[in-house]
């Protein structure tokens, strides 16, 4: 497998639990962990609302990008924040680098963990509601999701041991196909 391609890249909508669940992945599986939205601080030198405050949501979109485009880690789980979906080119680099985790939930598990966006530092145009956001996104996370674990209804530990699970599964069916490909068969028991 190519080692560029073992990065696990965790999307979904806010509050989904990327960071906590991808702290974890990493640490299991002797990764590291990456929070793309710390290296756009970083290197603005400025909070995300500040950010935003400033360069508006489309220029925080172009920074969002960049950013997120010139990751290029080897044997990590990354974090990006939700509105990376809207940043094709830096998609198109996540789904070449790496495997692309969709942690998906519920409208009603989202609306129960925000609760209020503002504070949150959900950005929602004029006019957005929460709900319009979260039918805005899922196509986008689907689009781009090569793994989906979905989350309702799970504990956190649950969740992980699903991802856990689902990318096992992903990596040794690559490695199934990758073998039939050199021409060699799986042992038959």
């Amino acid at each position: 497998m190519n080692y560029k391609k073992k990065n696990l890249i965790f999307i979904g909508m806010p509050a989904v639990g990327k960071s906590t669940v991808g702290i974890v992945v990493a640490k299991r599986l002797g990764m590291q962990f990456i929070d793309t939205d710390l290296l756009i601080q970083e290197q603005e030198g400025k909070l995300l609302r500040e950010i935003i405050a400033e360069a508006g949501q489309d220029g925080f979109l172009k920074i969002e990008n960049q950013v997120n485009a010139a990751v290029s880690p080897e044997n990590a789980v990354i974090s990006p924040g939700g509105s990376v979906i809207y940043c094709r080119e830096a998609m198109e680099h996540y789904k070449k680098i790496g495997t692309v985790v969709y942690l998906k939930a519920s409208y009603q598990t989202i609306k129960k963990r925000i609760r209020n966006p503002k504070k949150r530092g959900v950005v929602l145009r004029e006019g957005q509601s929460l709900r319009d956001l979260y039918d805005e996104r899922v196509p986008y996370f689907e689009k781009y999701a090569d793994i989906t674990v979905c989350e309702d209804g799970c504990r956190i530990e649950e969740t992980i041991e699903n991802v856990l699970d689902a990318v096992k599964k992903r990596r040794k069916k690559y490695r199934r196909r990758k073998k039939l490909d050199k021409g060699t068969s799986p042992k038959l028991k």
